[in-house]
C-alpha cells in the first residue's frame, strides 16, 4: 500500500544569516488531516522555519513541498495559493475596519483575475465573499461579531478572527505561531475548541506553541528544535522524556 502525501514535507532545509547556521539540515513531515508541533526554546528556529516554508526567506538547501508539489522556489503569493497559509504571533488585523471588512481583504489572495481583485464587493449586498466570510464565523462561534469594529473587540477574539482570516485565504495547511499567547484559559479553551473543529473538517496545522498542555491536546506529533537541529520527533508523551530534549527545553526538573 502506497503511503498518503504528506500535506507539508521538508527535507534537509538549511538557512544562514551572515555566517551563522539558523537551520541545520531539517527534516520532517506533517500528516494531512492532523496537528504537529514545532517546539524548541527561543532561539532554536522555530520562526525562521516558519518564515522558509511561507516564503519570507529564501533556502540555503533542500526543499519543501505542499500536498506533493514543491513550492520551494515558489513567490510567497504563490504559496498561499498552493495551500498554505499561516498566521503571526502579533495579530496583524486592520483595527479600523470590520470584521467582515477583513476577513474580506483576506479573500484577496484567492482572487484569480484583475476583475476579481476589483470587484466592489461593498456595493453588492450578497457577494459571495461576504457570504463566505459570514458562514465561516458561524461555522467559528463568532458570527455575532460580523459587524463590530475589530480594535474594540477582546484580544482573544481577535486571534480567533486571524485564524478564520487565515482560513478563508483558501489553505489547507495552516501555521499558527504561538496561538495561545496572552490569552486567559477560557479564551484557551475556545481557541482549542476551534482548532480542534478545523482538524476534524480535514484542515492539517503546524504549531509553534509554548504551552505543553495546549500542545498535548490538538497535536499528535512534535518535532523539537535546539539551534536551528532536529533533536526528537514523536508524541510528546515521549520526547519530553529524551534528555536531549529536557536539558534543552522542557528542564531536568519536568515531571
Amino acid at each position: 500500500m502506497t503511503a498518503a502525501t504528506p500535506a507539508l514535507e521538508i527535507k534537509g532545509l538549511q538557512k544562514s544569516f551572515a555566517g551563522v547556521r539558523a537551520i541545520r539540515d531539517l527534516s520532517f513531515t506533517v500528516p494531512k488531516g492532523h496537528a504537529t508541533a514545532l517546539i524548541g526554546p527561543n532561539g532554536a528556529g522555530k520562526t525562521t522555519v516558519f518564515n522558509l516554508v511561507s516564503g519570507v526567506y529564501g533556502i540555503d538547501a533542500g526543499s519543501i513541498h505542499v500536498n506533493g508539489t514543491d513550492i520551494t522556489r515558489m513567490p510567497s503569493r504563490q504559496r498561499i495559493r498552493s495551500g498554505v497559509a499561516r498566521s503571526f504571533q502579533n495579530i496583524r488585523l486592520m483595527g479600523h475596519l470590520s470584521v467582515l471588512e477583513n476577513l474580506l481583504v483576506g479573500q484577496h489572495v484567492r482572487a484569480s483575475s484583475l476583475c476579481a481583485l476589483i470587484t466592489p464587493y461593498r456595493l453588492i449586498p450578497n457577494h459571495k465573499w461576504k457570504r463566505e466570510a459570514r458562514r465561516a464565523l458561524e461555522e467559528s462561534g463568532l458570527g455575532q461579531y460580523a459587524d463590530e469594529t475589530v480594535g474594540a473587540l477582546p484580544y482573544g477574539v481577535r486571534k480567533r478572527i486571524d485564524l478564520v482570516r487565515a482560513t478563508l485565504a483558501g489553505a489547507n495547511v495552516l501555521m499558527l505561531d504561538e496561538p495561545a499567547a496572552g490569552l486567559n484559559p477560557s479564551e484557551t479553551n475556545a481557541l482549542r475548541d476551534h482548532l480542534k473543529a478545523l482538524i476534524a473538517s480535514g484542515l492539517t496545522l503546524l504549531v509553534v506553541e509554548h504551552d505543553m498542555h495546549f500542545v498535548d491536546s490538538i497535536c499528535e506529533n512534535v518535532v523539537v528544535l535546539n539551534f536551528g537541529e532536529k533533536i526528537a520527533e514523536g508524541p510528546l508523551s515521549v520526547v519530553r522524556k529524551d534528555p536531549k530534549v529536557r536539558e534543552a527545553y522542557i528542564g531536568s526538573d519536568e515531571e
